[in-house]
């Protein structure tokens, strides 16, 4: 008999276990030295700060998979939405619709904060994902090219060490 899947709000005590998963999504996605995250600053991040929400996906006593979205803001619209950031699910537990139900949790928390839509991005490579995602009705925007400022790039860019907002 298959295990009932819940899907409830993360718990601090989950961090641990989120930080596991977290590592598993970095080696399938061939990032793995990239993960500099601990489990205190997800926490902190997450439970202090409120600088992202997670849904986990429970079975049983084990988390087996998890969402974490936080805000971002169009100007177009004039409002927040949410950008999903993380949507995993470790690979004994995939086919049985719990990555559906992870993401329908994060829309549904995107309609009911009045968000009008969820952002994400997907590897390029990572085909079974975009395959799943258009069947859910998402579309690709190979309009926008993704950009990042990270490490000494971004020391740069914010120039004169990074100085504290002062009041220009």
């Amino acid at each position: 008999m298959m295990e009932e899947i819940r899907i409830r709000p993360a718990r601090e005590e989950d961090c641990p276990r989120i930080l596991e998963l977290i590592r598993e999504l970095a080696v399938y996605e061939k990032m793995e030295e990239q993960v500099t995250a601990d489990s205190e600053t997800l926490r902190a991040s997450v439970f202090d700060r409120k600088m992202a929400g997670i849904f986990v996906a429970q079975a049983g006593e084990n988390v087996v998979g998890y969402a974490l979205y936080c805000h971002n803001f169009s100007t177009f619209l004039g409002r927040e939405n949410l950008y999903l950031e993380d949507l995993y699910v470790t690979p004994a537990w995939r086919g049985r619709g719990i990555g559906l139900r992870l993401i329908r949790r994060v829309a549904g928390q995107a309609v009911q904060e009045g968000c009008r839509r969820l952002d994400w991005v997907c590897l390029d490579w990572n085909r079974p994902s975009r395959e799943f995602y258009e069947k859910l009705g998402a579309h690709a925007m190979p309009w926008w090219v993704g950009y990042r400022a990270e490490n000494e790039a971004l020391i740069q860019l914010a120039g004169d060490k990074g100085e504290k907002n002062n009041g220009n």
